[in-house]
């Protein structure tokens, strides 16, 4: 019994150690290691579930513990075997009431995040759009402000919030980079929105997190946050050195394969809509727009 014990509590301590030592360094840990609002509105809402859980967790394992200690069968027991027992109201109240509070309280706050990061992480800045379309097996990201488009890779100016619109030309996708927002589903035919924002420059990972066959592995890209002057700079390095994306070399794209990081001076206008529309998008009522209507923009400026 002793031995069980102290098994116990190694067991624990263990546990414990581990996840002190977990939390001494986040950078590892992608995921709780925000570096913008909308990660940081959803990592309080990370640890609010956690502690809430805790709440119920922790006191069913110490009296599971306790349970099996206090009433474990001894040798020489003589206690009668009486399985005949009557309900209790003040139980029934505690292991019900319980979880529908910490349910109630989960809802409120996962609600109220919901709602937050559905608008601009920051009011007082003209947002930049960037259109997202998930292909077999690379991801396609077009600029309506800028005109400019990339495969595989993202430049977005830090401090400046961004709302990504998202549709796939394959099969449904989710866009997901961790340090700056949760996931959002890229479904054909549907235009779906999220908004992000870098604090700091950097670059950022992001992946493709639903499987969708042989090349799901390297749906992976990268977001690289930017002062705006060296955004603008990319801008116009791209319309003077980049070659066109045509209508050809996007059915190109389509075609499952992986391919490197590319860059392109201009893509076909309205492409994205197109790609919405010939996969249903026009039977659909989409409650983002899809940034066609966003005018060419030379520069972008902010407080």
């Amino acid at each position: 019994m002793r031995k069980w014990i102290r098994y116990s509590k190694t067991s624990i301590l263990g546990l414990l150690g581990v996840m002190l030592l977990a939390s001494c360094d986040r950078s590892k840990y992608i995921v709780l290691d925000p570096k913008g609002p909308v990660a940081h509105e959803e990592m309080r809402l990370i640890i609010i579930s956690t502690i809430l859980c805790a709440v119920v967790i922790i006191p069913v394992l110490a009296i599971s513990v306790y349970i099996v200690v206090r009433y474990r069968n001894r040798p020489g027991n003589n206690a009668p075997y009486e399985p005949e027992w009557d309900d209790s109201k003040v139980l029934e109240v505690i292991w019900w009431g319980i979880p529908i509070v910490i349910v109630a309280i989960l809802g409120f706050y996962t609600a109220r995040t919901a709602i937050d990061v559905s608008k601009p992480p920051v009011k007082d800045v003209t947002p930049v759009v960037v259109q997202v379309t998930s292909l077999d097996w690379k991801w396609l990201f077009t600029y309506p402000g800028q005109k400019v488009a990339t495969v595989n890779y993202a430049e977005i100016p830090a401090g400046v919030p961004i709302q990504f619109v998202l549709t796939a030309d394959a099969p449904m996708n989710s866009f997901w980079v961790p340090q700056l927002a949760g996931q959002e589903y890229t479904m054909p035919g549907m235009a779906m929105g999220m908004w992000l924002q870098a604090n700091k420059t950097g670059n950022y990972y992001g992946s493709g997190a639903n499987f969708t066959g042989t090349g799901f592995a390297h749906m992976k890209f990268r977001v690289r946050a930017v002062s705006q002057a060296d955004f603008n700079k990319w801008v116009a390095r791209l319309r003077k050195n980049s070659p066109a994306l045509t209508r050809d070399g996007y059915e190109d794209l389509v075609r499952p394969n992986t391919v490197k990081e590319l860059s392109f001076s201009s893509y076909p206008e309205h492409l994205f809509e197109d790609i919405v529309n010939k996969n249903g998008g026009t039977y659909f009522h989409h409650q983002h727009h899809m940034g066609e209507d966003v005018p060419m923009q030379k520069t972008h400026t902010h407080p």
